[in-house]
């Protein structure tokens, strides 16, 4: 099977979307790639990339790129939130030396995916905003804004939340607020500080900082319960007061990144379900289209490089009508394990009392007793390599051809 000269529309021009463009293109696929943005722009605010997500911009050709953009985490460290009190540390270059985690800008990660885009042949086109699919022919069908009409050979949706091609294979959804929001900034670092990424941790709330840029920046996002409903979606401005008050009871090392806020953004958290189908005739899903996951583990960028990888993989080796349902299926029951575990970690973040203290002293004493084993109960993630299948099938190739 090959994908040589198969024409695939990919839309979103996102983490997932720029990935799955170049995954297809360097397999020999003619990809064009719709954007609504008119250019795309420096958005968002930090990401962690785990060795999981790693492997496979390695695997693209884009490992030295990630390297340069990217600072390796040396440490993840949980604490107590009012007195800021460590709970549990996990280094990760004594236990990961080999396979690092990298913190990095999304406007830095999407940076470096567009260049391997731009190499691989992607026809990039923006202003490409859609308003309808229709799955119901003999080939998919798109309606822009615009009101042009397009077919695609094959249609593969990285268009996120509100993804038109995943209500076009499911019906629509309705998301359920989890009664809690979360606040993202930007601010400036302090000289020297290292690359560890902090957890602070509270009753009902939890601020996750690390560092960006080369010790430059700061990232900060912080997440409180409330039961007033937010809209989703990370377009809303609010005032830095409000992110003030809420965590005025955290420690003052907290206190003084907050004061430094002057530019923030609100959204609200909501649950989508992991979509039932993934696939359908000539069409794929991947990415928060396929999967939205609360940012409590760090791995919506991760699941979506791993997701364009497989599916890439997949029809490449199989086909497209027998590569899409085995993607769907090697897919759908990791990323949906992914996405409760990130559901549980909000829970173990916010604890109250009475539960709260015996549950950070357990802490305390697990990793002062077996100092990997917080970071070892996920290491069904952080270990798994999508791409390893890729490489084990070269070598035997080559190895074939030495023979004979």
């Amino acid at each position: 099977m090959s994908l040589k000269d198969i024409e695939v529309t990919v839309l979103g021009a996102g983490v997932a979307g720029f990935a799955v463009s170049i995954a297809l293109a360097q397999r020999g696929a003619k990809v064009t790639l719709l954007e609504q943005a008119d250019a795309i722009r420096e958005v968002g605010a930090g990401l962690q990339i785990s060795p999981n997500g790693a492997a496979v911009l390695r695997a693209l050709g884009l490992g030295a790129a990630l390297q340069a953009a990217s600072l390796r985490t040396q440490a993840i460290e949980l604490r107590d939130g009012y007195g800021g009190d460590p709970v549990l540390r996990m280094d990760l270059t004594r236990l990961r030396p080999t396979t690092p985690f990298h913190l990095l800008h999304r406007a830095d990660l999407i940076a470096l995916l567009q260049q391997g885009a731009e190499a691989a042949g992607v026809d990039l086109q923006l202003l490409q905003r859609i308003e309808q699919v229709d799955l119901s022919g003999a080939q998919p069908r798109f309606t822009t804004a615009l009101g042009n009409e397009r077919s695609a050979g094959l249609l593969i949706g990285a268009d996120g939340l509100h993804s038109r091609v995943r209500a076009a294979l499911n019906g629509a959804v309705a998301p359920f607020f989890t009664h809690q929001v979360a606040w993202r900034a930007l601010i400036p670092a302090e000289p020297g500080e290292p690359a560890v990424a902090e957890v602070h941790m509270g009753a009902g709330r939890h601020l996750v900082s690390y560092p960006l840029r080369g010790g430059t920046m700061r990232n900060i996002v912080a997440v409180e319960e409330r039961r007033k409903w937010v809209e989703e979606g990370w377009n809303l401005r609010d005032d830095p007061l409000e992110l003030q008050l809420a965590f005025e009871g955290f420690s003052p090392r907290v206190r003084g990144w907050l004061a430094a806020v002057t530019d923030v953004w609100l959204w609200g958290l909501f649950r989508h379900p992991v979509a039932k189908h993934w696939v359908g005739p000539q069409t794929a899903i991947l990415g928060d289209a396929a999967h939205p996951t609360l940012p409590f583990l760090a791995q919506g960028a991760n699941m979506a490089l791993e997701d364009a990888w497989v599916l890439a993989d997949c029809l490449d080796r199989l086909g497209v009508a027998n590569g899409l349902p085995a993607y769907e299926a090697a897919r759908q029951h990791r990323c949906a394990r992914i996405v409760q575990a990130a559901n549980g970690n909000a829970r173990a973040y916010h604890l109250r009392d009475p539960l709260r203290g015996p549950a950070h002293l357990a802490l305390k004493l697990g990793g002062a007793v077996a100092p990997g084993l917080g970071l070892r109960r996920f290491d069904w993630i952080y270990g798994h390599d999508v791409t390893a299948g890729a490489a084990a099938r070269s070598a035997a190739r080559s190895g074939a051809g030495q023979g004979a």
